[in-house]
Formats: structure tokens, sequence, C-alpha cells
């Protein structure tokens, strides 16, 4: 449907994932005049922002994601308490892995410098710990803190969405754009054009366009922008019966995390009564315009994986279920969030390349993208230049780190 309503904004927010929609958040309920589009449906399937869960956890080798991670905490609470339902449910977080593993001890690290409280433990003390139901190797240790967590994704991406609205935002589905350019002599800002014909102007823009982010920057600026967009599988299993209440969320059952190869990741039992959510922290690069839909991912490791950890109590014949997600990689795993450049200058924010780990530190980056774009900088104590889009100027395998990638990467091109 054509839209008829005023086409001058403060603030024109181009993607309507998470990140976009925590940043139409932020700016309307600060009294921005705010455009949030999107080029599908909203809440669709094709990108990253959909499905039944997503972990919060502030166990990261690199110590400077701790402050987003912790402000974001604060602000599902808060935005929980605005819209009036929940989408962040509470657990412990459990790192495993060898007990020279590098990432893992950096783990360690991070706990210690920002004062996390945490558990080290060896593999008696885990099988204690967890009364059997997590078991690691002798040569392994875990580290357990209570600021972990399940966010229901597709739930959050409407609480946002909803909130904006409520706030003064406009929203558009189904309008997808095809280019930004600098406004004007008299008018300054963007022209933000779409594929239907239509021209919005903002004095800012924001692109949040997530795996299709490289595309449009291509188009706009000319540039290469360092993401490549992957196709990952989230597997569930069944667990056995007579053991499906302990791997309950409400049985204290973790979020968790398996350092070195593969690396696996997973939740307690919550959308799915019986089964349990355990996958590779990889997938296959690919064009999301021309996505395989598949071939999903190599099992054998991952069912080996399960068998070992979880004292034979989950089922390990295959996956009952799964579901197709897209991680935006950048070479280092870090994040964008920075001014676009060139012509554009501080007109254009971009924030992209979230590397399959950004969800839960959504509440924080939408305030960043909105800080950015409407007084130039952003505030809160984050180290902004681990983002930076110029890094990879310097280094084109961007910042530097004394651990192996987490992310397992295949190829589907």
């Amino acid at each position: 449907m054509e839209y008829s309503g005023d086409h001058r904004f403060d603030v024109i927010i181009v993607g309507a994932g998470v990140m976009g929609s925590s940043a139409a958040y932020q700016l309307a309920k600060r009294g921005h005049k705010t455009l949030l589009l999107e080029q599908f449906d909203f809440l669709h399937h094709r990108g990253s922002s959909h499905g039944e869960s997503r972990t919060i956890r502030a166990t990261y080798p690199e110590d400077y994601y701790y402050t987003m991670v912790s402000e974001s905490t604060q602000l599902w609470a808060q935005a929980q308490s605005e819209i009036g339902y929940k989408v962040h449910f509470p657990t412990q977080q459990f790192d495993m892995g060898p007990a020279d593993q590098r990432s893992l001890l950096s783990v360690v690290a991070t706990c210690r410098k920002h004062c996390l409280a945490h558990r080290v433990m060896d593999s008696k003390t885990v099988s204690e710990y967890f009364s059997g139901r997590i078991n690691i190797p002798e040569n392994w240790i875990g580290v357990s803190t209570d600021l972990g967590g399940v966010i229901k994704p597709t739930k959050a991406v409407s609480m946002f969405q909803t909130l904006a609205l409520k706030h003064g935002a406009v929203l558009r589905d189904n309008t997808k754009v095809i280019n930004i350019k600098k406004g004007g002599e008299n008018e300054g800002g963007v022209i933000v054009s779409t594929v239907k014909g239509e021209k919005f102007h903002g004095k800012k823009c924001i692109v949040t366009a997530g795996a299709w982010i490289g595309k449009l920057v291509k188009t706009v600026a000319g540039i290469d922008f360092p993401v490549e967009p992957l196709e990952t599988t989230v597997c569930y299993w069944r667990i056995k019966e007579g053991h499906e209440d302990k791997f309950a969320i409400d049985s204290e059952f973790p979020t968790f995390a398996s350092y070195g190869a593969p690396y696996v990741y997973g939740t307690p039992s919550l959308e799915y009564p019986g089964l349990i959510k355990v996958a590779v922290h990889g997938g296959y690069l690919c064009d999301p315009d021309k996505r395989p839909w598949g071939p999903g991912v190599k099992l054998e490791e991952l069912k080996e994986w399960i068998k070992e950890r979880f004292g034979g109590m989950v089922d390990t014949e295959g996956p009952v279920a799964t579901q197709l997600c897209m991680y935006s990689m950048t070479p280092d795993e870090d994040f964008v969030i920075d001014f676009l450049g060139g012509e554009l200058g501080k007109d254009v924010v971009v924030g992209g390349g979230f590397s399959g780990h950004g969800f839960k530190m959504a509440p924080a980056v939408g305030r960043i993208l909105a800080e950015l774009a409407t007084e130039g900088e952003a505030g809160g104590g984050v180290e902004m230049k681990q983002f930076s889009l110029r890094r990879f100027e310097e280094n084109p395998k961007g910042n530097a780190k004394e651990y192996p990638d987490q992310v397992i990467l295949g190829s589907c091109l």
C-alpha cells in the first residue's frame, strides 16, 4: 500500500531486525520522528532475528563485550516492564572446554577483570554440581556464572516494534531500499529511495540490513563492507523419557557453550517441551538472495558431543527439529557500529556484522546507534574503537586476537 503520510523524518532506519527495531524504539521514546523500513514482512524468517531462543551470557573472551551485555540485561528488563510481558528468561551460564583452551581461559580473565562472580570447576565438581546432567572430560574445566538467560527472539523484535509504534514511530514493511544519497544543498540530510519509487528525507539514516548490508553499502558508497552472510542450522534433540524435567529451564539447567572444535552451544528445554537446543556455532557462506536452505550441518561430531556431555539422557539418533538462520560474519567476528563516512559523512550510521552473537546486546546496540545518529557520539562506557569500520583498512583481519575463531565456516557458493 502506498504511503500517504509525511515523507520527512529525523531518522530513517533501514532494516527492521532486532537491531533496527531496538534503535527505532530508542529514538522514538526520545522524541525523534522515526521511520523504520523493512524490505520483507515484519518478523520474517529470512534473516537473523527470528526463531525461538537466543542466549544471554557475559562470559566473552573479548572483555569489551561485558559492558554491553551488562547494560542490555538491564534494558531488556526495562522494555519488558514497559510492554507488560517477558522475552528474557534468566538462567545460569555454563562454559566448558579443555583446561588449556585459550578462549576459555580468556573467559575466566574477563570474569576476573569485571568482578563477575564465577566458579571454575574440574570434571568431578561439574558432575556433582549438575547432578550428572553435564559431564566433561578430566582434562576439561567448567565455568559457571549467574548472568545467563534465554531471549525469545521473534517476540523480542515484536516488542521493540510495538514500543516504537507506541512512541510515535512510523513502521513500513515490504519496502525495499535501493539507494541512500546526500540531500540537496538547501535541505541537507539524506534521501532514501525505495524500489517502489518512493523517496524519504531524513536528517540522519541508520542501516541495519543484516545479511543484506554489504549489498546496500556497495550500492550507496561503492565500498566493500567487511561482512559475509552465512547460513546456519539450529538443532533440537529429544530428551529421553523420564529425564525431561532435568533439562528444563525451571530445573535450573543452564545456557551453555563448549569451546574447542566443534564450538557447541545450547539452551535448556523451554520453547519445545521435551526437546533441548544443541547446535554447532557455524555454517555455510552464501548469498542471502540465493540461499540453499540447507545442506545443514555435519552431525557426527555433534552427536558424539551430546552423548558424552549429557550422560546418555538425550537421544542422539538425530535432531527431531531444525531451524535455519543467517549470520553476518566479519573477519574478526566483532561488530561494525560506525559512521559510513565518505560523501555521506556522519549522516549515515551502519550497524552490522553481528556474527551470530549480537542478539543479546540488541538493547545496548540500539541505544548506541540512536546516539550516534542524533548526537554524533555514543556514551555508556562502550569501547567503540573495537567496532570501527576503519579497523579493516589497517588490518583486513580486523581486531587482533590471541585465540582461534569460534565459528566453523563452510561454503555453499
